[in-house]
């Protein structure tokens, strides 16, 4: 039996839709479309995680699924740097990063520019598990937007091209931030927030 898509079928979609707003000028354009893109992205990214939660019923809890993949987009990563983006303490970090260690899917080695620390790197197999998820969340997306005409998804991917050369460069790096490093940690588990970038998986 074929798996069902979480996206397709799930009550997300009927939700009420977002109203087109008819075109602004300047700030006034900008602060609508600013309201359009939290009251829609907040319902996308919902629907990615619950497609990514049922792919990680086996390999992989959700908390070490957004490990793999922030050191995926960042190699090179220190365990501070895992620990702030997670929100959880340097200990609870480091336990996750030992297992998935044990599991074969990371590697430590020492940083290049200061051998007391440990610079994160995806193997093979944690690389495969990350494709794996990547992919299917890409079907799952794919078959929500199969019933769009060609003209609504070329709209969609050049709307996608201003948010993206928007928030390019807002992106922070692991080597960049004492703000990163130093943001507060929880010593609870990780809550699964709202996806942040380095939650989503690419293709």
């Amino acid at each position: 039996m074929p798996r069902q898509s979480l996206l397709v079928d799930s009550p997300l979609r009927a939700r009420h839709a977002v109203v087109p707003r008819p075109g602004l000028a300047g700030a006034a354009g900008a602060r609508a479309t600013a309201a359009q893109v939290m009251q829609v992205l907040p319902r996308v990214m919902d629907a990615m995680r619950l497609a990514m939660r049922a792919q990680l019923d086996g390999p992989l809890t959700v908390p070490q699924f957004r490990c793999l993949n922030f050191i995926d987009l960042h190699p090179g990563s220190s365990l501070s740097a895992v620990a702030a983006f997670l929100g959880v303490t340097p200990a609870t970090a480091s336990s996750m990063v030992d297992r998935l260690v044990r599991a074969g899917h990371l590697q430590t080695l020492a940083h290049a520019g200061d051998r007391r620390r440990s610079a994160l790197h995806l193997c093979a197999s944690g690389q495969a598990v990350l494709e794996q998820i990547r992919r299917q969340t890409c079907d799952d997306l794919a078959r929500a937007l199969a019933g769009r005409s060609p003209a609504e998804l070329d709209s969609l991917a050049q709307g996608l091209l201003v948010l993206e050369a928007a928030f390019a460069p807002a992106v922070a790096t692991p080597n960049v931030a004492t703000a990163v490093a130093a943001a507060p940690a929880t010593a609870g588990p990780d809550p699964t927030p709202v996806p942040a970038a380095e939650d989503l998986p690419t293709p």
